[in-house]
Parts: structure tokens; C-alpha cells; sequence
């Protein structure tokens, strides 16, 4: 099984713990509020949210894929830290076994008052499958996407997740 990495830092102006609650902590309802041409709903099917919950993802008709099923490893409030893996799901394909992340918000101390999204995403292959950027470059992109459209809502609503 061949494991492929991947990472990536985005710098934001919203303060560390507002983002983490907006993007990780809430997000199973901001983004079908955000993006409902995109995501249909985030259903809780196990769990109560934290480590070891399994949460599905819903797509809306006409998307490429169906749903995705991530099960929440490590949930981190305190260092703002949150851990999952994509355990089901159409963007697995038949090369890939799962998907884990790792996401970490922490102060910026060049933006005095923003912070630093960090993202780590590791693709599990199956057999000698190793991903290439090419081959999840639509999936860093969908991503990139969200993170983009909380940040923006975030700054037009600044008493949010105060």
C-alpha cells in the first residue's frame, strides 16, 4: 500500500479559534448553509460529534459524487487540532483504500490577529496505487473552495463564533 502526502498552509485574517469553530466545529451545518448547491446536509451517524463519531456527507444531485463517510479520530478544541479519515465514499475510488487529514489552526505571527490553517492529507492507496497531485488536484481544490467560503462569511459576519 503506497502512502502519498500531502500538505499545505493558508494564511487567514479571522482569529485561530473562530475559524477552527466555524470550519471543524460547526461545520456540519455552516457549510450545507454555505454551499447547499454543493452539499445536501452532514448527517451524525455515530457518535456525538468527537473522536470515534462517523459522520456522512450528503451531495446534492448532479454532483460527482454521492456522499463520503469520515470518521472523526482526534477532535481538539482546546489546541485546535482535528483529525479524520474518508472511510467511504465515491472520491475513493478503486485505488484508494481511505483518506486521512490532519487540520491545525494556530496563531499567525506575521497577520497579528489571523492565523495559519495547517493541512496534512495523507492518500492510503490499495495494491501499488500511489496518488499524484494530478490525480486529488480536484479534490485540493474543493477544499481550498470551502476553506475560502467560511473565511469570506467569517469576515462579513464578525461576531460570529466570537
Amino acid at each position: 500500500m503506497g502512502v502519498t502526502t500531502f500538505t499545505q498552509e493558508i494564511t487567514s485574517p479571522i482569529t485561530p479559534i473562530r475559524l477552527f469553530k466555524a470550519l471543524i466545529v460547526d461545520s456540519k451545518s455552516l457549510i450545507p448553509k454555505l454551499l447547499p448547491q454543493f452539499v445536501e446536509n452532514v448527517v451524525l451517524l455515530q457518535g456525538d460529534g468527537g473522536a470515534g463519531s462517523i459522520e456522512q456527507v450528503n451531495f446534492t444531485k448532479g454532483n460527482p459524487f454521492e456522499f463520503v463517510k469520515h470518521r472523526i479520530d482526534e477532535l481538539d478544541k482546546e489546541n485546535m487540532v482535528c483529525k479524520y479519515t474518508m472511510i467511504e465514499g465515491d472520491p475513493l475510488g478503486q485505488n484508494l483504500d481511505f483518506i486521512s487529514y490532519e487540520i491545525k489552526v494556530e496563531e499567525s505571527k506575521i497577520n497579528i490577529g489571523g492565523c495559519i490553517c495547517k493541512m496534512t492529507t495523507n492518500y492510503h492507496g490499495i495494491g501499488d496505487f500511489v496518488a499524484k497531485e494530478e490525480d486529488i488536484k480536484d479534490g485540493k481544490d474543493s477544499a481550498m473552495g470551502i476553506y475560502k467560503t467560511v473565511e469570506t462569511y467569517l469576515i462579513q459576519n464578525p461576531n460570529l463564533y466570537a
